[in-house]
C-alpha cells in the first residue's frame, strides 16, 4: 500500500479533545515498557526532550516511570498542548514537565541539548521525515539515548480496515478517521532504515514491535553532527 501523507498538526478543537480523552493506555504503557527494556540500569536521567508531545499522555506516563528525569515536550498544535497542560497539572508534574509550542526543526527550546530524546507518533505526521532525525541530532547530546515509536503502515487496505475495526470500532468517528489516515501516512520499517542511513544514524535499530507499531532506538555517537 502506497503512503498517503496527512496534515502535520492536530489543531482542531474536536480532534484534540477526542484524542486527549481517548484511552491510549495500552500503546502508551507499551511505549514506556519498551523504553525500560531498551535502556535499563538507570540509563535515562536528566533532561529529556519529547518531540511531538501532543496532549502529553506519553509525557506524563514517562515522567512517572522515570522520576530522575525532567521532560520538555514540544508540539506545534496549540489545541493539543492545552489538553497537555491540563494533564500535567492534574498529574502534579509541573516542576518536572514543561510543554512548549514550537515547529520542528526550528523550535526555540529551553535547553540547547538534552540527555535523551523520545518521540511517539510524530514521524508519520511529518511532510519531510528527515525533520525528525535532524531534530534528534540537533538537540541530543553525544551518547544520548534515543527512542522513537510510531505506527506501521499496513500492507493493504484490507489489513488497514481490519486494524481500524480491531482497535477503534467503539471510538468516536473523528478518532476512527484519524487512525485510518495515520496508518496510511505511516512508514514501513525498510523506509525508516533508509531515512536513518541518510541521516547518518545507521547504528540505530528499527524493529516492528506489534501489529501496528515499530520503534527506533539507539544512542547518538560521540561528536555527532
Amino acid at each position: 500500500m502506497q503512503r498517503m501523507p496527512e496534515p502535520e498538526l492536530m489543531d482542531e478543537e474536536d480532534q484534540a479533545r477526542a484524542y486527549a480523552e481517548a484511552d491510549f493506555s495500552e500503546p502508551h504503557d507499551h511505549f514506556v515498557s519498551l523504553v525500560h527494556t531498551a535502556f535499563p540500569d538507570g540509563a535515562l536521567t536528566g533532561a529529556v526532550l519529547d518531540l511531538g508531545c501532543g496532549s502529553a499522555d506519553v509525557t506524563v506516563r514517562f515522567a512517572r516511570a522515570f522520576p530522575n528525569c525532567r521532560i520538555d515536550g514540544v508540539d506545534g498544535a496549540e489545541a493539543m498542548l492545552e489538553f497537555g497542560r491540563k494533564a500535567v497539572r492534574s498529574a502534579g508534574l509541573e516542576e518536572r514537565v514543561r510543554l512548549i509550542k514550537g515547529y520542528l526543526p526550528d523550535a526555540s527550546l529551553p535547553l540547547t541539548s538534552y540527555d535523551a530524546v523520545i518521540s511517539n507518533s510524530l514521524l508519520h505526521h511529518l511532510a519531510d521525515p528527515m525533520v525528525l532525525w535532524t531534530s534528534v541530532k540537533r538537540w541530543g547530546k553525544s551518547g544520548a539515548p534515543v527512542f522513537v515509536m510510531d505506527l506501521l503502515r499496513p500492507e493493504s487496505e484490507l489489513r488497514l480496515a481490519e486494524l481500524v475495526r480491531q482497535y477503534a470500532a467503539d471510538a468516536p468517528e473523528v478518532l476512527r478517521r484519524d487512525f485510518s489516515n495515520s496508518l496510511r501516512a505511516a512508514y514501513r520499517a525498510d523506509e525508516i532504515r533508509a531515512q536513518l542511513a541518510a541521516a547518518g544514524l545507521e547504528s540505530f535499530i528499527c524493529d516492528v514491535v506489534s501489529d501496528r507499531h515499530l520503534v527506533v532506538r539507539g544512542r547518538l555517537s560521540s561528536g555527532h553532527t
